[in-house]
């Protein structure tokens, strides 16, 4: 492990080669443009149901925005894709997670099997899910529902190189978006992305950090549950990470292959990919939100197809929310990732459709609105 005078040594990074917007040309496509007719339809039949106009809250905008992105004004969440992705980190070398690296492949079979929280969250919610291994440090050869998309053996750590060179950047990225473009196939209108990996905290937090030029202690929490001097040196790590590969030049690019993950940047594509297909995504946590944010800052308009999840008890998660202007639809004190959140909250958005599509209407009803007399 690096020790805190050796990271001090450490000089910036300047050798990996810049990634050029014309290594993944589809990235400059744009996004599809949300159907404000559908939103206006959705909305004024929200009116007219019988309950007092804004009653059910966000119940009531869940409906509205999904109307916008589906194209209808009776939208439904289903059916659902999970896209799991696994794959190892560099910078677990540096102690960053109270979880030893071999848990990332043991979870994988532990996915695989249906033992995982994911796993039973999936089947519970009848959705479909797709697991990719990205690239375990031991490759474990065929496993019984795992994609095999290993781009390399982990990334590299982070405080010593790259994570990523460009081809594997393209790489990632394109599998992200070839898995979506697989989703719509199969008939997909909810996208979750889920991410296992151990240390994938650290690196989520340095690119976070780097996007919005914070200090490293604004965005590093406990992860696998990490005590505070754990905390603390994991803030150094991160630390040493952005002295390495941080200058004002750098674009989000080029600061996702040096300070990402292969899941990270595989979700990234994916995002923008939904954006551009028209495939509205329900992102999870503290990982997965890192990608978000890597998303919108390459197209600012992918915002408008993503929906959030849930406040994660990882403290940094907040200060992504606020630069994507985002507001979580629960805050359970969830923080364990796979998507485990994002598909806690589809039932949510279930019922919000269940309630648009079969209430009646004042008219339906026989029921008197607000303001009418006898």
């Amino acid at each position: 492990m690096t020790t805190k005078k050796d990271r001090a040594a450490l000089p910036r990074e300047t050798t990996a080669p810049t990634i050029g917007i014309d290594a993944l040309s589809w990235v400059a496509d744009p996004c599809r443009p949300i159907d404000a007719a559908a939103a206006a339809a959705a909305r004024q039949r929200q009116d007219q149901l019988t309950k007092p106009r804004g009653s059910l809250g966000r119940l009531e905008e869940i409906a509205i925005q999904l109307a916008a992105l589906q194209g209808t004004a009776t939208p439904t969440p289903d059916p659902v894709h999970i896209l799991q992705l696994v794959s190892d980190h560099g910078v677990a070398q540096e102690g960053v997670s109270a979880f030893p690296q071999s848990v990332t492949l043991q979870m994988l079979h532990n996915i695989a099997r249906g033992g995982a929280a994911i796993s039973v969250l999936a089947k519970s919610i009848g959705a479909r899910m797709e697991i990719l291994d990205l690239g375990t440090v031991t490759d474990p050869g065929p496993i019984q529902g795992v994609r095999s998309e290993r781009i390399g053996p982990g990334t590299g750590n982070i405080v010593r190189e790259p994570a990523m060179t460009e081809a594997q950047l393209v790489k990632a990225m394109n599998l992200g978006r070839a898995a979506v473009e697989r989703a719509m196939d199969s008939g997909a209108r909810l996208l979750i992305g889920g991410e296992m990996g151990i240390a994938n905290t650290t690196p989520a937090a340095a690119l976070a950090a780097g996007l919005l030029e914070l200090e490293p202690r604004a965005l590093v929490g406990p992860g696998t549950g990490l005590d505070a001097a754990g905390v603390a040196h994991k803030t150094q790590v991160v630390a040493a990470a952005l002295t390495r590969h941080v200058t004002p030049e750098r674009t989000p690019l080029e600061l996702l292959a040096r300070l990402g993950g292969f899941e990270i940047a595989t979700l990234t594509g994916a995002f923008l990919t939904a954006a551009q297909l028209g495939l509205p995504v329900l992102v999870d946590g503290f990982i997965v939100s890192s990608a978000a944010l890597t998303a919108v800052r390459l197209r600012p308009e992918a915002r408008a197809w993503m929906l959030f999840s849930h406040a994660s008890a990882e403290p940094g998660h907040r200060r992504m929310m606020e630069a994507l202007d985002a507001d979580p639809l629960i805050d359970l004190g969830m923080r364990l990732g796979e998507g485990s959140a994002a598909a806690t909250v589809v039932p949510l958005l279930r019922l919000a459709c269940a309630l648009h599509r079969e209430m009646a209407t004042f008219a339906e009803a026989g029921v008197s609105e607000a303001g009418e007399h006898d």
